[in-house]
Order: C-alpha cells, then sequence, then structure tokens
C-alpha cells in the first residue's frame, strides 16, 4: 500500500477526533491541538494536513452543518453522535473545499473510519448522507454562507 495513502488516512483519524473534541470543549480545546497531533505522529506530512484540514472544517463548521442537515433527511445534526457529527463535517469539508481529493476517496475514507470509530449502523449512514451531498454537489450546487438551512 501506497505510504502517502497510509499518510492521509492517519490525517482524516487525527481530523476527526480533532473535530469530536472542539465540538464537545468547543474554541478553548483549539491551543492544546498541535500538541494533540505531534503527541500521535511525527510525521510531518500527515500533521499538515490534520491541521489543515481541522482548521478548514471547523472554520467552515456551520456551512458543513447546513449542508448536512440538508442531506440528512429525518435527522437533526444534534441527534448524531459527536464522532458521526465529525466524520460528516470532515468528509463534508473535503469535498467542498478540497477539489484536489477525489470524491469517491472522501466517501470510502469517511466510511472507513466510521466501521472504525462508530456504531454498527453508522457506515451505511454516512454513505447515504455523503452520497446526498455528492449528488447536491454534481448539480453544481455549492454551499453558500447566506442559504438558509432547510
Amino acid at each position: 500500500m501506497d505510504v502517502t495513502v497510509d499518510r492521509r488516512s492517519q490525517a482524516r483519524e487525527l481530523t476527526m477526533q480533532a473535530l469530536c473534541q472542539l465540538d464537545v470543549q468547543g474554541d478553548d480545546v483549539k491551543a492544546l491541538l498541535g500538541r494533540f497531533f505531534r503527541e500521535q505522529t511525527d510525521d510531518d506530512l500527515t500533521l499538515r494536513l490534520a491541521e489543515q484540514w481541522t482548521q478548514g472544517a471547523w472554520q467552515l463548521v456551520e456551512e458543513c452543518d447546513r449542508v448536512i442537515g440538508r442531506a440528512a433527511i429525518r435527522w437533526r445534526l444534534s441527534r448524531l453522535s459527536h464522532v458521526d457529527r465529525a466524520i460528516l463535517r470532515m468528509a463534508v469539508y473535503q469535498l467542498c473545499y478540497c477539489r484536489d481529493i477525489p470524491c469517491k476517496v472522501v466517501i470510502n475514507e469517511a466510511i472507513e473510519i466510521a466501521k472504525k470509530y462508530s456504531s454498527q449502523q453508522a457506515p451505511r449512514f454516512i454513505n447515504g448522507v455523503l452520497d446526498a451531498v455528492l449528488k447536491t454537489l454534481n448539480k453544481n450546487e455549492t454551499p453558500s454562507v447566506s442559504e438558509e438551512a432547510t
């Protein structure tokens, strides 16, 4: 297996974990995330990607949440576990703003993280929500800060 793929997968796991911490503890934990990442890995690419993806997803968390809310029909974001919310936020951020990452890779990685860290039903749920998000993006509907949540 390609070492770069493993590094990116680890960066995604770290991003999910950091987004969970931010979700639970709020912005107060931001100052500690760098240390958290360095305790998990000393690989420069993994660190850089985890920091970049975490910062990007958290800065745009409200926008990502609106996209998730439109795709997760009959589910309130507040009802999702912290882990599932973090996985979806990371994946939606990557689908919308990291155009250099193939959509299929984003979705597959999110499903794998859900298999590892969440409930038995989570991978299927994550897949369904991200598939709906992708269909929206393929219709050239990009998220907008000014859009109202439905």
